[in-house]
Formats: C-alpha cells, structure tokens, sequence
C-alpha cells in the first residue's frame, strides 16, 4: 500500500506539472498571438496617417480627390474592403489577406486626409494621443478582466446600428447639437466595443491552429480592433479638434 501511495503522488505530481507547462505553453502563444494583433493594428495605423499626412501636403492630390467624384469612391472603398476581407479571408491565402489589409489601410488614409483641411494640426496629434491612451486601456481591461462581456455585445451592436442611422439623418438635417450628441454616443460605443473585442478575440484563440489561420486570425482581429480605434479617435475629434 505504501508503494502505490508513493506511485499515486509520483503520478500525481507528474500530472499537475505537464498541466503547468501546457498552460504556460498556451499563455506564451496566446501572447504571441496577441502581439502580432496589436503589430497588425500599429502598422495599419501608421500606414493610415502617413498616406494621410503625405495627401493633404499636396494640394494636387486633395483636389483630385476631394474636388471630383473620386471623394465619393474614396470615402466607400474602405467599407467594402473591410465587407470583403471579413466576408471572404477564410478563402484567402494569409498572404492575401495581408495584402487586403495593408490596401485597406492605405484607402483609409487617403480618406482621412480631409481631417487636416477641417482641423488644426497641434489638435489632431492631442486627440491621438488621447485616442491612443483610451484605447490601451480598454484593450488591457478586456484581456485581463475575467467578466464576461458578451453580455454587453448585443447593446453594443444595437447602439451602434442607431449611430449609424442617426448620423445619415443627420447629413441633411445639418444639426451641430445632434452631431455632439452623436459623438458623445459614440465615444461610450466604441470604448465599450474596444474592451469587447479584445475579450473576443482572446476568446478565439486555439494553441492547435496551424500558422496560416493564425495570421488570418490575427489580421481580422487586428482588423476589429483598427476599426474601433479610428472610430473612436474620430469621436474625440469632432468633440475635442480645434477647426480651422
């Protein structure tokens, strides 16, 4: 009886120490996975300001877009790549899908560019930043927080349908009080989605994918997270950008 006594703790403790190093396993891939999100979403970003930031210093690049029809092109081109990417990256191949992510972002910065004509500079870079430090620390709470926030999701997917609608009343209504609500509405929205997504993202992350459904993982992760990051800057900017 000693000697299985002895085995059963010798098992036992054989047990508890793979459990330990499978979790460590998972929680160094899970990190992993996380960084190359958040890589993803930086890089998208820089991308996005510096094709802004290179279109409205010429003059001849704003007014072939924004003085044609070609601003209408260029303001819907990124909705329908975000459409198609989300739609279709189980079909692509990662390089693919990279390949659509980089060219969403581009589009995304050559729409951005009217910014600097509404906008003071100094105000834009403030709100950046603003944006940046809102968004890394709902990021971190929806990592780290053990609530359950999918509960919240349906309200939040209902609040931002009725943002959307409300904003496309408001393109003829033309109503500044309306507008500040809607941005105000809307920076609860989006910080609410920017914890939301993270969680969700975290959620789907399997040790046993291989390494092409990882990227693509990670780049309509990076993809949801980008997305409420413009959001929400965009947000802060109408309530907080000084206008020329």
């Amino acid at each position: 009886m000693a000697r299985n006594f002895e085995n059963d703790r010798f098992y036992k403790g054989v047990v508890q120490r793979t459990r330990s190093y499978d979790g460590e396993a998972i929680d160094q891939g899970l990190r992993n996975y996380m960084l190359s999100i958040y890589n993803y979403m930086a890089l998208g970003l820089g991308l996005t300001g510096v094709v802004a930031m290179l279109t409205a210093s010429s003059p001849m690049m704003l007014n072939a877009i924004f003085g044609t029809p070609l601003q209408w092109i260029v303001m819907l081109a990124p909705l329908g790549f975000v459409f198609f990417l989300s739609a279709r990256i189980n079909h692509m191949s990662p390089s693919t899908a990279q390949m659509v992510y980089w060219t969403y972002a581009a589009l995304m910065g050559l729409s951005l560019s009217s910014i600097f004509l509404v906008y003071v500079e100094t105000s834009i870079a403030r709100v950046f930043f603003i944006t940046a430090g809102t968004f890394a620390g709902m990021s971190l709470y929806g990592y780290t927080t053990r609530r359950d926030l999918s509960e919240f999701g349906s309200f939040l997917f209902m609040g931002l349908i009725g943002l959307v609608l409300a904003s496309i009343v408001n393109i003829f209504l033309k109503s500044t009080g309306l507008e500040f609500a809607l941005s105000a509405i809307g920076v609860l929205i989006f910080t609410g989605l920017t914890a939301y997504d993270t969680q969700m993202i975290r959620e789907r992350y399997f040790e046993g994918d291989d390494a092409g459904v990882m990227t693509k993982k990670a780049i309509l992760g990076a993809l949801n997270l980008y997305l409420d990051f413009i959001n929400l800057f965009m947000m802060l900017l109408r309530l907080f950008g000084d206008r020329r």
